[in-house]
């Protein structure tokens, strides 16, 4: 029992996620905005398990700029041309530009065959399924968005897409171009096998909310890809889980603790009059996910330097392995490679009332670039 004078301390021990090495180059400062050309895997602001591997802190630590307003934002795996302003004024003021949809927003991206020559518009309504594991899906209860596409050109295995999203739903170009047939190439989540036969094309998908992200889950398992999706492995260990919210009003923050980047308001889109700037949203969260792969127990039977061989039984290694940069753990964790960590979605031009900012075209959209 604890008494008057009692003092109690608690040692939290994390690790943040990895995240790529591109540096964040910057496009433009002068003394209202800061726009850079944002790497992919990185999110805009500390949440979930990031901290220092944050545009934000980055910006801060290594080129002194502090106080950036949060101008839109961009989902953590979508690289390309990101605002901030350095004073309250400036960014009220395009705000304003965004409330009165006077601001233009331009992606670039890689999808899954040969994408239409003739202009697509897709208008079909998003659902989130997922606050927690960030995902989305088509859904006639959703909310009402539109997404313009023009192909730029095809290598005769990839296309490469204009997206001009008309609104700022989360993971806005990503669901359509999945429902569409024609997925972002290297999509962690919409182009999946968890989403069945066809990866969700035409919104056929054939499982609950919660066998879906059970089998996500169960998926990034298998790769050890888990930090892709943001979720940490102890999270899976809590029990049953069951879907996000569909509506933010009926979500609680009772494990706001637990949420990952993806349910921070950072969607490729980046409106910040959109629905994600609801702060109820920006707490929700949902219940852990259960994993077949017990990766608690796996973590303790590295500890203890044991390891399994190819008949699943457990024998003794002769050398602890070590992570080099912590000194409180014995876990040998995988070092994903770039590729990885790269997503083929960027942000290519933001144009408002008085400015246009834009971004080099990414060298995987090149017409004669090959994987």
């Amino acid at each position: 029992l604890f008494q008057n004078n009692d003092f109690l301390r608690n040692t939290v021990h994390r690790h943040e996620p990895p995240v790529t090495a591109q540096p964040i180059q910057i496009l433009v400062e002068d003394d209202e905005v800061v726009v850079v050309d944002k790497p992919s895997s990185l999110p805009v602001h500390p949440c979930g398990r990031f901290r220092h591997n944050t545009v934000i802190f980055i910006l801060g630590k290594e080129r002194g700029l502090k106080e950036l307003h949060t101008i839109h934002r961009l989902d953590r795996m979508t690289s390309g041309v990101l605002m901030f302003a350095k004073t309250v004024e400036v960014s009220q003021r395009i705000d304003e530009q965004v409330r009165q949809r006077q601001l233009e927003k331009e992606y670039v991206c890689r999808v899954v065959g040969e994408f239409p020559e003739h202009e697509v518009v897709c208008e079909e309504p998003i659902l989130v399924v997922s606050y927690k594991v960030g995902v989305c899906r088509v859904d006639p209860k959703g909310k009402p968005c539109q997404t313009v596409f023009q192909r730029l050109s095809y290598n005769g295995r990839s296309s490469v897409v204009k997206c001009l999203p008309r609104t700022g739903r989360t993971h806005q170009i990503r669901v359509h171009l999945q429902y569409l047939g024609h997925p972002i190439v290297n999509d962690p989540i919409y182009n999946m096998e968890a989403w069945g036969p066809d990866r969700g094309k035409g919104g056929k998908i054939d499982k609950t909310d919660e066998e879906l992200l059970k089998a996500l889950v169960e998926e990034h398992c298998s790769r050890q890809s888990l930090d892709v999706l943001g979720i940490a492995e102890e999270d899976l260990s809590a029990g049953a889980g069951n879907k996000g919210c569909g509506d933010s009003s009926e979500c609680t923050s009772a494990q706001a603790g637990l949420v990952n980047e993806n349910s921070c308001p950072a969607e490729e889109t980046g409106d910040p009059g959109r629905d994600a700037g609801d702060p109820k949203e920006k707490e929700a969260a949902a219940c852990p996910l259960n994993c077949d792969t017990n990766l608690e127990t796996l973590e303790n039977s590295k500890e203890l330097g044991l390891s399994g061989n190819r008949d699943g039984e457990m024998e003794e290694k002769s050398v602890e392995e070590k992570d080099p940069l912590c000194m409180e753990c014995k876990i040998s964790r995988r070092d994903p490679s770039p590729k990885e960590l790269v997503m083929f979605l960027h942000a290519l031009r933001y144009k408002g009332v008085g400015f246009e900012y834009c971004s080099k075209m990414p060298e995987w959209a090149m017409e004669d670039w090959e994987e």
